[in-house]
C-alpha cells in the first residue's frame, strides 16, 4: 500500500473554506480539471468527468461536517490503483483566519511502481489544492 499527503495553507477562515469544498458534490466548484459532478445513492456516490471525459466514480465512505472531514474511495477511474482510499480535511491553524487544507490517500498500484503511483496522486492534490487557493482568492469566492 502507498500513500502521499499534500497541504497548504491559506488566508481564509477554515468555516469558509469547508463551506466551499464541504459538500461531496462541490469539486466543479473550485477544481477546474472536474467541471462535471451527479450525485446518486442518496448523495454518497459522485460520478465525476475530468476535462478530457473520463469518467471516476467515487463513493464517501465517511463525512464529518463539525471536524470539516469526509473521505471516499474509488469505484472507477482511469487510474494505475485499486483500493484508493483518500480524505480532505480543513484545519484551524494558529493564525487567526488561515487554514490548513489536506488532502491524503492510500492506494495500491496496480502496474505502476509505489512511486510512480505517488507521484500521480501527490501531482493531483498539489495541484487541486492550488486551485483551491485560487479559486478562493477571487472576488466571486468571498460572496
Amino acid at each position: 500500500m502507498a500513500t502521499t499527503t499534500a497541504s497548504i495553507d491559506i488566508d481564509v477562515s477554515p468555516d469558509r473554506v469547508w463551506q466551499l469544498i464541504g459538500g461531496f458534490d462541490s469539486l466543479p466548484d473550485w477544481l477546474p480539471y472536474i467541471p462535471v459532478s451527479e450525485l446518486s445513492e442518496g448523495g454518497r456516490v459522485r460520478r465525476l468527468k475530468n476535462e478530457g471525459g473520463e469518467v471516476i466514480i467515487e463513493r464517501l465512505e465517511a463525512f464529518d461536517n463539525e471536524a470539516r472531514t469526509y473521505s471516499y474511495s474509488i469505484l472507477q477511474a482511469p487510474f494505475p490503483v485499486g483500493g484508493y482510499l483518500s480524505t480532505l480535511t480543513v484545519h484551524e491553524t494558529p493564525r487567526p483566519g488561515t487554514a490548513r487544507v489536506e488532502w491524503s490517500g492510500s492506494f495500491t498500484p496496480d502496474g505502476v511502481s509505489d512511486d510512480d503511483a505517488v507521484a500521480l496522486f501527490h501531482d493531483i492534490y498539489t495541484q487541486g489544492l492550488a486551485a483551491l487557493e485560487h479559486t478562493l482568492s477571487t472576488p466571486t469566492a468571498s460572496q
